[in-house]
């Protein structure tokens, strides 16, 4: 049960019992604990993250943690970027302790349990990424069990993902509060990522145009355009920036991410995009 206080500018602890025994000392001194996760790779957007739960709490756990069980066989888990020196680097003045642990401390062998977010986990990332929330569920309720604090920050970039945490925190009774965090972009409008780093010059050029569709599309669908309308011609102009698939551009009622069947949204919404261009694939949403 070791704290690593040497490699960077913040502690970072490998094991739970290690990250139980800091937050017991800071339960101890009677302040408030958030946590942060993260799959590392970290830009402003996490940071931002970490600023917000630091207006909430005395002291905040970013866990860095790429977790195999929400990636499918055909993704990027072997890719996916791993910076774990840089990103302690960033965390300095912001988070209080990082947890880094290894998927053997996540995933002890004969782990067997999986949790299955039904309704909100459906649509969407679930028609096209099957196995995904379960994967993100699980590992989300390892870290609030393990860590259990007072709050936790999820930003809205993943805002099917945000739903589908608040929806298991509310039915799990888990004691703790979700706050989702706005959208970082980037100068021309690009939502910030971790995978926008696998993106070529002429990509990025084209990315940066995805989210003025996107307002334009709401737009539309806000002034009373019919939603299938607005959409199929939103996703037509995603193509023709040279993006080479749209797996989805939808209108979904906010909380629920059910559709309108009247073709008009009837209750607050959001409109949602994923598309990939090149080898990435790249997801956005805004309010309508």
């Amino acid at each position: 049960m070791t704290i690593d206080t040497t490699s960077y500018a913040i502690p970072v602890a490998r094991s739970v019992a290690s990250l139980r025994a800091v937050i017991a000392d800071w339960r101890k001194q009677g302040l408030k604990v958030g946590l942060v996760p993260t799959m590392g790779a970290l830009h402003s957007g996490h940071l931002s993250l970490v600023d917000l739960a630091k207006t909430k709490v005395d002291r905040v756990v970013v866990s860095i943690f790429v977790n195999p069980t929400q990636f499918a066989p055909n993704e990027d888990f072997g890719a996916y970027p791993r910076t774990e020196a840089a990103d302690a680097e960033e965390l300095a003045g912001h988070g209080d302790l990082i947890f880094a642990p290894t998927p053997e401390e996540m995933y002890h062998p004969g782990f067997s349990t999986t949790v299955s977010v039904a309704g909100v986990s459906a649509p969407l990332e679930g028609q096209f990424r099957p196995t995904h929330f379960a994967g993100v569920a699980t590992v989300v309720a390892k870290l609030l069990i393990q860590a259990l604090p007072d709050l936790a920050c999820f930003g809205e970039k993943d805002w099917q993902q945000l739903a589908v945490i608040r929806r298991m925190v509310e039915d799990l009774d888990i004691p703790v509060e979700i706050l989702g965090g706005a959208i970082l972009r980037e100068a021309d409008g690009l939502a910030m990522s971790s995978r926008n780093v696998y993106l070529s010059e002429g990509e990025r050029r084209a990315a940066g145009q995805l989210n003025v569709v996107l307002r334009e599309t709401a737009a539309k669908v806000a002034g009373g355009a019919i939603i299938a309308d607005a959409t199929r011609e939103g996703a037509d102009r995603i193509r023709a920036l040279g993006f080479d698939h749209v797996d989805y551009l939808e209108v979904r009622d906010a909380a629920s991410l059910e559709i309108f069947p009247s073709g008009h949204p009837t209750a607050p919404a959001r409109i949602l995009i994923a598309a990939k261009i090149g080898r990435t694939r790249l997801i956005d949403n805004m309010p309508v």
